[in-house]
């Protein structure tokens, strides 16, 4: 028997050439319109790099069919944020407060903003406003080249993504809660009736009497006497001060009241965890300690308390150990199966051709014998 193998053409150089007009393409892009966040856009931009990805490996079609409906998941997302705003759900103020001060004594964003937050932004806070920032790119970053490397994998992966994004969307809907900047700048008469947005929460920031939050008493010099909302302050070190608008454009427009539990700490802790296995030390090492500078950076600028970091912690993993527990248990062992059935189809395929190709030639052997 003789088995013939046809090649397709070779179309590395027409890869390679594709990915770097891509990236010369998506530079330009950034620096006339700067980075992304908005998902929609990003994920478009991510879906040309897929395309001229699978040139001469797979068909640019499944990046469309593939990614569509993940997408269109994640749009519904969106859509639902306000759930707990339609059904007039009461916004919890204090809750978090509480339960901060009673697992340390003090709240931690004060106590952090007392200590080392100083007048003008240090360098370091480059580091916490691009953490913060990263957010919107890093995980879609990440499930598209999972995507170019394994689609099964990555299946996975926008299981777990989906999974901790709408837990989460329980969490804002059952108990809508107040972030950290947002308790500074009202005192407990302000929201005794639970409201998700009183006036105090949109005053300038300055110094509130007997806020709910507690008052800063800054260890530095020229530091400001009140809790601030500094996310992305840090991009003024850079004199970047467009990217600093834009994420705060992006905040203004989200829902104020979503802080129990934090997706920030939830979804980089999911990509920590889920890219563990995946990974050697330094992977492992650099997610981990990505998921652990976005919970310090989330505390330390007023956007979440600690235990919407420990939830959203506990989210992820629950939704990644459930999905590995479902993968072990049974995808794995069907795809085993249904391998071992492909591979006794060809088994047998290969014994009936040989079967039928002795049959042929038996008369022609004989024939020739007689002779």
């Amino acid at each position: 028997m003789v088995v013939a193998e046809e090649k397709g053409r070779d179309l590395t150089w027409l890869r390679r050439s594709l990915l770097l007009l891509w990236v010369i393409a998506l530079g330009v892009e950034i620096a006339v319109n700067g980075l992304a966040v908005d998902r929609t856009r990003l994920i478009l931009y991510l879906a040309f790099g897929m395309v001229a990805a699978t040139i001469g490996r797979r068909r640019a079609i499944t990046v469309v069919t593939d990614w569509l409906p993940f997408v269109l998941i994640l749009m519904l997302y969106d859509w639902t944020r306000n759930v707990a705003v339609w059904l007039d759900m009461p916004t919890h103020w204090k809750l978090a407060a509480d339960a901060d001060f009673w697992m340390f004594g003090v709240n931690p964003t004060v106590w952090l903003q007392s200590h080392i937050k100083f007048a003008d932004p240090p360098w370091w806070e480059i580091i916490v406003s691009v953490v913060y920032m990263s957010y919107f790119v890093v995980p879609y970053a990440t499930a598209a080249a999972l995507w170019v490397k394994n689609r099964a994998t990555w299946r996975r992966f926008a299981v777990c993504f989906i999974a901790t994004s709408f837990i989460g969307l329980i969490g804002y809907t059952l108990v809508p809660a107040a972030p950290p900047w947002a308790a500074a700048k009202c005192t407990a008469e302000q929201v005794a009736d639970y409201p998700h947005d009183p006036d105090c929460m949109y005053q300038p920031e300055g110094l509130v009497e007997d806020n709910i939050l507690g008052q800063v008493q800054p260890q530095q010099e020229g530091a400001a006497p009140y809790v601030e909302r500094i996310s992305t302050r840090g991009w003024s070190v850079l004199r970047v001060e467009a990217a600093g608008q834009l994420i705060k454009g992006g905040q203004g427009k989200a829902n104020l009241v979503a802080a129990i539990p934090s997706l920030h700490a939830g979804l980089t802790m999911m990509l920590a965890l889920f890219m563990w296995p995946r990974t050697k030390a330094l992977g492992r090492t650099l997610f981990m300690g990505y998921a652990l500078v976005m919970a310090f950076a989330l505390v330390y600028t007023a956007e979440h308390y600690v235990l919407d970091i420990i939830l959203g912690w506990a989210i992820a993993g629950l939704v990644v150990g459930t999905v590995e527990y479902v993968d072990r248990r049974y995808v794995q062992p069907r795809n085993r199966r249904r391998e071992a059935e492909r591979e006794m189809e060809r088994e047998d395929a290969v014994a009936e051709a040989v079967e039928e190709g002795a049959l042929e030639q038996g008369p022609v052997a004989d024939g020739a014998g007689a002779r």
